[in-house]
Order: C-alpha cells, then structure tokens, then sequence
C-alpha cells in the first residue's frame, strides 16, 4: 500500500472540510463576529494547513488499490473527527478533549448524541460548526468531498465503490460519477426545500438552515436545548417528519421519482415496508400512550408518536417529547425501530430496511425448503433474485451487528450503567441514531458518563457509519492478499 496516495487523498478532503470551517465563520461574522469567530478562522486555517501538505510533497495516483481505497475512506473519516475538534477545544466552554472527541465524531457519523448541558450558550458560528459537520458527514465525508475534487479517473471510481455499501449498490445502475451528481442532486435539493419551508412555517433563517442540515443528514442535532420540542409547532414537525423520512429512503430511488423513472417510490418493496413499518409502529404506539393516559386526546398522542417513531427510525434523533416517561410497549417499538433503521442508500444507519426484508426472506425461505427439500426457492426484493454472496452478506452483517451491540452492552454495564441504559446507549451509537432510554434518554445526553464511555461511544459510532467491516477490514489490512 502506497501510504502517500492515501495522505494526499485525505489531504484533499481535509481542504473540504477547512472551507466549512471558513463558511461557519462567515456566519459567526455575520452575527456580530461572535466568540466562535477566532477559534473557526484559526481551525480553518489550520485543518487547510495541514492538509496542503500531503497535497504538496505527494505525488498524484490515478489507480487506486483496493488496500488504499479503503484506509483512504477510513482514514478520512477519523481524520475528519480529530480537525473536527479544534472550533470546539479553542473556544472552551464544557469542550473539554474527550468532549470535544466526542462532539465531532457524533456530528460527522450523524449520530447527534451530544455532551451539552447548555446548547443555547453556543455562539451561532458554533451552532452552525455544529450542524455543518453532520452535513458534510451525511452522504459521507468522502463522497461529499468527491463532488468538488478535480477530474480523478478510475480513482474517483474506487472511492465511491468503497464508500457506498453494497446493498446500497443495486439501485444506482449509473457511473461513479453520476452516483456522485445524483448523490449531490437529491442532498443539496431536500435541504434547500426543507430550510425554505421551515422558514415558512415561523422559524428565523438561521434556525432554518442548521435543523434542515441536521433532518436531511438525518443527524438531530438541534440549536435548542429543548430540540425540536422548543417551537411546539405541528406544522414544524410535519415539515421535519417529511425530510427525515425523504432523507432516509435511498438516494437512487429518490431520484427515479423525480425523473419519472419507473424504479420510484412508489413501487419499490423496500420503501413500502419501511414507510408501512413506521405507519403501523406510530399507530400502536398512540393508542398505547392514549390508553394509559400519557397524552389526553387522539391529537396529542398521534402527534408526538408519530414524530418519535419517524426520528428514532430515519436515525434523526430530534425529541419533542421524553419518550422514557412512555409505555413499555412504546419502549420496545422504539428499540426496534433504532435497530432497523432507514434505507440503504440513504443517509441513515442502522441494519436497514433493505436487510431485514431480506433476512425475513431468507428464514421463510429455509421454513419452506425444509417442508419442500427438492424446491429451488429465490430470494426476491423489487422482482430482482438476489444472489447468494448478497444473501452471506446480509446475514454476516445482521450476525456482526448483534455481537458488536452485544459486546458494547457488556462495556457499559462493566462501568456501572444499568442494562436499559447500557442496551440502548450501544444501539444508539452503533445504529447512529442518538438518544437511547434510561440516563440517555431523548430528553437527556450523554455528559455525565466517564471519559472511558464516551470513547467506547465514539467508537460504535465509527463502526456504525463504516458499516462495521469498514474499520475491521483496515486493522487486517496487512493480512490482504
């Protein structure tokens, strides 16, 4: 593995994120130069500085490896959350270094779980910092960046094909390069219209922008201590559950709607199971809160299930109300649909949609084999046979994904944390999701833990968005042949 091509490659993704840096000062200069301005000039200038040299003293690739594709997007994404630091370590406050660590990585993996007593004290360049890093992390650091680097050949290929995850693969029948235009198309034009619709709907510009940025990255982050719980509008919330359910369905798919494509929305099996899914969970869950007299009218308790069950499933994780104070029955959903998830091809986390409507396929499948030994049954999603690789790779995920939550459960009650609190803290890391339940709950954060959990945090999001095998496969990389 060439080292050079991959620090020059990361080198230029670190430029994209220096410019965002300069952009969020812009803000914080527009807002009477506040006291995120310094310390946003100075990590722009510092993250460009230190990503111009790679750019300098290595020599330019057009082919690249396999080996090298890979610790490329890895590298890229840790290096991402280490500059991603610096706005919050020079301004201070309760950015401590792992706090700051841990702020960075949520942002950039769109997790949105957050260390932050007191949001609102943060100054508006911050705030913007803030919901800029989920952004540029929502379509992944390095296919973002990809849309604005130079014409790179067969390179720009290989990136793209590691960065997007194989499942995610089927519905983009386009090149490299119009996956990224695409990629680019729908992100862009879903924020656009979500910022200028909530603006509508009563908020400033500024709150506008930062909450579209953090539902079509399907992130959470909010401007408000309170989150989106602060307006206690219905037409807000409205506009947020169209977003993050858009957000969440792949990009692919999206786009064959708008261009009247016949792959759209809505033929497509995936889709109607996921958006079936959240309809039937958000109708149970409201009369269950109805019934037990959480929520006194229909309303009221349709409102507030609805918008729980889309934030929690799109991986948003936004609250407008505190879901621990909610029926056991409302819990249990809630926990599924943070394991479940959005689409592959989307910006959410999480199993997918895609494999558990495979996986169920597949143990249906064996139930009839086993009643039928000589009948070849195939495995079907949106009329295509899926094959067999895609089958193993489904279910080596599904079983990966089960012991990495299971062993980040164990680290969590090693530290003291109760099983509920220890369960969803590690489902919502590692499905990027955000709020959990018990100590980390929708209403709550994840301050008060030691430092050594927020690290073990830090990492089931990293193993999350690198859809686990991405950091696996990079420690075993000298073993590749």
């Amino acid at each position: 593995m060439r080292v050079h091509v991959v620090i020059r490659y990361i080198g230029m993704v670190m430029q994209f994120i220096a410019a965002f840096m300069f952009l969020s000062a812009v803000v914080s200069m527009l807002n009477e130069s506040d006291s995120a301005l310094y310390p946003l000039l100075l990590s722009s200038f510092l993250t460009s500085l230190l990503g111009l040299f790679p750019l300098i003293f290595s020599q330019k690739a057009e082919d690249i490896k396999i080996k090298e594709g890979y610790a490329i997007v890895v590298g890229s994404w840790l290096v991402a959350s280490v500059v991603g630091m610096f706005p919050y370590l020079i301004w201070g406050g309760e950015f401590s270094v792992i706090n700051a660590w841990f702020e960075s990585v949520s942002g950039f993996t769109t997790t949105g779980a957050s260390i932050l007593n007191d949001i609102e004290f943060l100054p508006r360049g911050l705030l913007f910092w803030r919901a800029a890093s989920a952004w540029i992390g929502g379509v992944g650091v390095v296919m973002f960046a990809l849309v604005i680097l130079p014409s790179m050949g067969r390179s720009r290929h290989m990136l793209s094909n590691v960065e997007i995850s194989t499942i995610a693969k089927d519905n983009f029948h386009y090149r490299s390069r119009v996956i990224i235009r695409i990629l680019a198309f729908v992100y862009v034009g879903l924020t656009l219209i979500t910022t200028i619709s909530l603006k509508l709907a009563g908020m400033t510009w500024f709150d506008s922008v930062t909450q579209a940025m953090s539902a079509c990255s399907t992130c959470g982050f909010s401007t408000k201590n309170a989150s989106i719980g602060f307006w206690d509008s219905p037409t807000i919330e409205l506009i947020l559950i169209i977003a993050m359910t858009l957000s969440a369905i792949h990009f692919g798919i999206l786009y064959a709607s708008v261009t009247g494509r016949k792959n759209n929305i809505f033929r497509s099996e995936v889709v109607r199971t996921f958006i079936g899914m959240m309809a039937i969970f958000s109708i149970v869950i409201s009369i269950s809160l109805l019934h037990n007299g959480i929520y006194d009218t229909w309303f009221e308790s349709i409102r507030h299930s609805t918008f729980q069950v889309v934030t929690i499933t799109t991986t948003s994780g936004f609250a407008t109300a505190d879901t621990n104070t909610w029926t056991p029955l409302a819990i249990m959903l809630l926990i599924f649909s943070s394991v479940v998830c959005g689409c592959a091809g989307s910006t959410s986390g999480g199993l997918k949609v895609d494999r558990m409507l495979i996986a169920a396929k597949v143990i249906r499948n064996r139930m009839q084999v086993q009643l039928h030994p000589n009948a070849i049954i195939r495995v079907k999603v949106d009329g295509k046979v899926q094959e067999e690789g895609v089958l193993n790779l489904v279910m080596t995920f599904i079983v990966a994904y089960i012991m990495v939550a299971l062993i980040g459960t164990i680290v969590y009650t090693i530290f003291g944390l109760d099983l509920v609190t220890s369960l969803t803290a590690t489902i919502a890391c590692v499905s990027n999701v955000g709020p959990g339940f018990g100590e980390v709950g929708s209403l709550d954060n994840f301050a008060d833990l030691p430092a050594v959990l927020k690290l073990n945090s830090t990492l089931l999001m990293l193993i999350g968005r690198l859809e686990i095998f991405g950091i696996i496969q990079l420690l075993f990389i000298r073993s590749w042949r």
